[in-house]
């Protein structure tokens, strides 16, 4: 580790000769107001304004504080506008902090209009570490967390979410995503039918009072879920497949030719085409397009596939 210096916390930037403010990126606790770290905390207090994705939850979080701050509401739906005033207000001088609902801004949250078009504008763009679900989760779920990858929400659209779930098919790292309880028993049994059984963790409520990790298989947390209603904000982590079942190209001994036929009739489902749907196959696993063509006219004795 080098030498630790101390981050800026107020104040503004030269940029190009005129004064710029800051834009800091707060991380606010996911669900234990005691995560809130004292950086944040002296963040929120010097900076001129919050731009928050919900202003009623962060207005409770700066009363916690006992700070009184101008805000102004910055979520999906008005991140366009909103992202233009903001970089104003920031090539204007003023310093402005960045916050989610919960945990790290960006993380499946607005900001990376806001963020991309400050550093193109060579406004100063400061980190200020907190909380976040997705290592949260990780770390106490039992699941390998040296290598993951992070999903966030599966695509709600079938088409969109039947290629997401293709492509993750032979993903051998842990995967992690976020979930909303209404959609929890769609999402596993979605899971189950593309990537078959795997080691999983449903992580809900991180951090508060009834906080749950429950553990076991997909099928499970299926069962799970269909007994009963789980309620809160959910993160699924569910196990990379192993390295030793990787597809490989070429497929000499059709190892994975039942599961290629498995993800292509969901993907046919899904309204692909059947041009389309080898291509994705294809791209996802890594096996030639002419080796699905012949293993599925052989199997199948389609001759439309040609």
């Amino acid at each position: 580790m080098g030498k630790v210096e101390k981050a800026p916390t107020g104040g503004a930037a030269a940029v190009g000769g005129t004064l710029s403010g800051i834009l800091y990126i707060c991380g606010t606790p996911i669900g234990n107001l005691d995560d809130i770290t004292h950086r944040v905390e002296k963040t929120l207090a010097q900076v001129d304004m919050v731009a928050a994705e919900d202003t009623r939850r962060t207005g409770l979080l700066l009363k916690h504080l006992g700070l009184h701050k101008p805000m102004l509401s910055y979520h999906e739906f008005n991140e366009a506008e909103r992202t233009e005033k903001l970089l104003r207000l920031l090539q204007e001088g003023r310093s402005i902090a960045l916050v989610a609902d919960a945990g790290m801004p960006l993380i499946s949250d607005p900001g990376y209009r806001l963020i991309s078009r400050a550093v193109a504008a060579g406004i100063s763009v400061v980190p200020v570490p907190g909380p976040t679900a997705v290592t949260t989760a990780l770390v106490a779920s039992g699941l390998p967390a040296f290598r993951y990858t992070f999903e966030g929400f599966l695509p709600v659209g079938k088409k969109q979410r039947t290629a997401r779930l293709t492509q993750l098919a032979s993903e051998t790292r842990t995967m992690v995503f976020y979930e909303a309880p209404h959609r929890i028993l769609r999402t596993l049994e979605d899971l189950l039918q593309a990537l078959g059984e795997r080691e999983a963790v449903l992580a809900r409520e991180l951090t508060k009072l009834h906080e749950e990790f429950i553990r076991g298989t997909i099928s499970s947390l299926i069962a799970r879920c269909r007994r009963e209603e789980l309620k809160g904000e959910i993160v699924l982590l569910v196990a990379g497949r192993a390295e030793a079942e990787a597809p490989r190209a070429g497929l000499s001994d059709r190892p994975d030719m039942d599961k290629v036929r498995q993800l292509l009739t969901i993907i046919l489902a899904s309204g692909w085409s059947k041009r389309d749907a080898v291509q994705l196959l294809a791209e996802a696993t890594a096996i030639p397009r002419q080796e699905i063509y012949r293993l599925l006219q052989e199997e199948a004795g389609d001759p439309a596939w040609e």
